[in-house]
């Protein structure tokens, strides 16, 4: 038979990194937000779960469950196929640990498969993040990235991750990189997926030294920063990186890839031209049109992005300020890892 676990429990079996989460809700509850790193075996499509949702709200409870099961006899070769093939062991959950959940996992102990059920299913997960997000004692020292737009800052960081230096990579976690441009060739998340992928990397960093992100604002795109991040932010050592117009320009070209998306940049330019001087906002929509980027970029960042963040700056009391120059990206690396080790990490 299989066994309830909480929250808790799970969370404790996943960190030991011993546990295959699956959701079994239809893709798009999957879609809209999930527990992360969760694989999606829907026990119903989208299609069945209206279906039998129809049953239960206008014929009745038994209708709805005779549906179900005539639809979970047909698949149930597969469904146990695409189980069997994930080696470790299964937690399962659903919407609230109901019927989709207890189902699977029937079904998976049934055939030899271990597997565990989520009491209380996404619902109970979201509230557990909740709660951790406003529980949390988070003591590492922040280091906070400053700089122009262009300066590689979340190039850097996303590098400095990889190999293994504790980084809140807040724009990943969003789906976006907070400006007007900031969703081009991204999928923004919503708060909830948000909150989710701060909760693991806040558990997994609360016992470091330090911890490195980037200056945002408190909205990300669709999500918004809890104070403890903007605390956090505010108490933190400042590095401000300084880097020449044209690696600036490179590295926007590199991350955002306008070529691949042209229609989407043209539409975000729209959204800022009128805030841009005419003669000069013309020219910028002429070199989009005429897929000239780099030199739309260079104008963006003079007269537009430029100004926005020295206005930002100035209002904004940095308190100590190291200052980072450098030519590339490379370099900013190299320096960004001396004051990490200087302020207590060092990577395994």
């Amino acid at each position: 038979m299989f066994q309830d676990i909480t929250v808790r429990e799970w969370a404790a079996l996943r960190q030991k990194k011993e546990l295959v989460t699956i959701d079994v809700r239809s893709p798009s509850e999957y879609e809209e937000t999930t527990i992360p790193g969760s694989l999606n075996i829907p026990l119903f499509d989208d299609k069945e779960r209206a279906e039998i949702g129809t049953l239960y709200k206008q014929q009745s409870v038994q209708a709805a469950k005779e549906k179900g099961l005539e639809i979970v006899s047909a698949k149930l070769p597969s469904f146990i196929k695409q189980f069997a093939a994930i080696s470790g062991s299964k937690a399962v959950f659903c919407w609230r640990g109901g019927m989709r959940s207890k189902t699977s996992a029937t079904v998976l102990s049934l055939m030899g498969i271990q597997a565990y059920r989520l009491t209380g299913g996404y619902r109970a997960y979201r509230q557990w993040v909740v709660d951790e997000l406003a529980a949390i004692r988070f003591e590492p020292q922040a280091l906070v990235l400053h700089g122009h737009t262009g300066s590689g800052k979340t190039a850097v960081l996303r590098r400095m991750k990889q190999q293994g230096y504790p980084v809140l990579d807040l724009e990943a976690m969003a789906g976006h990189r907070g400006s007007v441009f900031g969703q081009i060739g991204m999928k923004a998340h919503n708060q909830k997926t948000f909150d989710s992928l701060l909760v693991e990397d806040l558990l997994a960093y609360r016992a470091l030294p330090c911890v490195l992100l980037e200056a945002e604002s408190r909205r990300i795109g669709k999500a918004v920063l809890p104070d403890l991040i903007i605390d956090k932010k505010k108490q933190g050592h400042h590095i401000l990186l300084e880097l020449p117009l044209e690696a600036r320009v490179r590295h926007i070209l590199q991350d955002y890839r306008p070529w691949d998306h042209p229609d989407e940049c043209m539409q975000a330019f729209q959204q800022i031209k009128t805030r841009i001087h005419t003669p000069v906002a013309a020219e910028i929509e002429s070199f989009l049109k005429r897929e000239n980027y780099a030199g739309a970029v260079e104008l963006l960042l003079l007269y537009y992005y430029d100004p926005r963040y020295a206005h930002s700056s100035s209002i904004y009391d940095f308190g100590s300020v190291i200052t980072v120059q450098a030519q590339s990206a490379d370099e900013v690396l190299e320096k960004l890892r001396q004051i990490v080790h200087d302020a207590g990490f060092h990577p395994e």
